[in-house]
């Protein structure tokens, strides 16, 4: 069983999808690793101590013949998978409804195509979720990157000159990303309150020491959706939360917006209108710029200012973290691998809740039925 773990070509993108020690484990369990030369690079590993953990590294041709598993953290170009064993497993962040045709690529050239993004999120699956340990460390980084934008202070500080006020922090969308975001914040000193489309995160906000934002007059909505994640709102629940927010987000000096909906465009959230009551110099930090954008007006791989207000609309935000996203992401391909890790036949064996959930294609053709029903 031979695992090639992929130096990553998208533009931007600086994690790689094993580190020394993840490699280590494969190695344990009697898989044979090869690393790509500087795979590591960009995020501070060297390729020496990929070797020093028991994997070859080499060439990408090299390191692609006869795999039987590829590892990588964005979905490798199909064409650039040459050697790689007929029906290998592609094993990554395959962003399937947004590039529908390099799926479609994956089934022709053979490939059985696994996207850990749609892990279930479930007990067992928790130590596999990209998303999650991802989303973790965006949602510590939105809140430096709002503090780097941000003109003042972010705690209260009283001064033999005068007293410098805490920062007002709002975060809308209270997932992983979110809940990280308000811990973040609070331990920078803000004042921090929150929002959320699910009834159910206000005991978490609340724990965090954060006030929650709510609608109350609506009845009956919870927003929560299958497997945990946010769902769309009534256009009667979107207007009584247009409302709140407006009146809240007025008087906010940063706020972060989080929100995602799984294989949809992101919920516009904030508005040109609402940016205009903001104060000058107030700051704005858009984690789903990507997917749409939760804020008119901000622009992916852009700090752009729009009545005085900077809206942060930074690409890959856990890139810019690259060792500890790493580090992280290649654990949860370990998890992912080791849990399903077959001694006799020596390779993972996947069951069918979690195979069926994550697996794009199989037998030259696409299988999953989420992907399929998209359309």
């Amino acid at each position: 069983m031979k695992i090639a773990v992929l130096k990553e070509a998208a533009a931007g993108e600086r994690r790689v999808s094993a580190t020394p020690e993840t490699v280590k484990k494969f190695v344990a369990l009697g898989a044979q690793v090869a690393v790509e030369k500087g795979a590591g690079d960009t995020a501070s590993i060297a390729d020496q101590a990929y070797a020093d953990m028991g994997a070859s590294v080499g060439t990408r041709a090299a390191t692609l013949k006869d795999a039987d598993i590829v590892l990588g953290v964005q979905g490798p170009d199909p064409a650039s998978l040459a050697g790689a064993k007929p029906g290998a497993w592609i094993v990554a962040g395959l962003n399937p409804f947004g590039e529908r045709a390099r799926v479609d690529a994956y089934a022709s050239a053979g490939y059985e195509a696994l996207a850990m993004e749609l892990m279930p999120r479930i007990t067992r699956a928790q130590s596999m979720d990209i998303l999650s340990s991802q989303s973790n460390l965006s949602g510590y980084k939105a809140v430096l990157d709002a503090a780097a934008e941000y003109g003042r202070a972010f705690p209260m500080m009283m001064t033999a000159a005068g007293t410098v006020s805490a920062a007002k922090v709002f975060v809308m969308g209270v997932g992983v990303a979110g809940l990280q975001a308000i811990a973040t914040a609070r331990r920078l000193g803000a004042q921090v309150s929150a929002t959320d489309v699910r009834a159910a995160t206000k005991e978490q906000i609340l724990s965090l020491g954060a006030k929650p934002i709510f609608v109350e007059a609506v009845k009956g909505i919870e927003g929560e959706g299958t497997g945990g994640y946010a769902t769309e709102m009534s256009d009667e629940y979107k207007a009584a939360q247009a409302d709140l927010v407006s009146a809240h987000i007025a008087k906010q000096d940063i706020v972060i917006t989080t929100a995602l909906i799984p294989g949809r465009p992101a919920p516009r959230l904030i508005s040109d209108a609402q940016i205009a009551t903001m104060k000058p110099g107030s700051v704005i930090v858009d984690l789903a710029v990507e997917a749409g954008g939760n804020v008119e007006g901000a622009v992916a791989g852009e700090i752009v200012e729009k009545h005085g207000v900077k809206i942060v609309g930074h690409k890959n935000v856990p890139s810019r973290l690259a060792a500890d996203a790493s580090a992280l992401f290649a654990r949860n391909l370990f998890n992912f691998l080791s849990a399903f890790w077959d001694k006799e036949q020596g390779k993972p064996v996947l069951d069918e809740e979690i195979g069926n959930a994550i697996r794009l294609t199989q037998g030259g053709k696409v299988v999953n039925e989420r992907l399929l029903a998209a359309g």
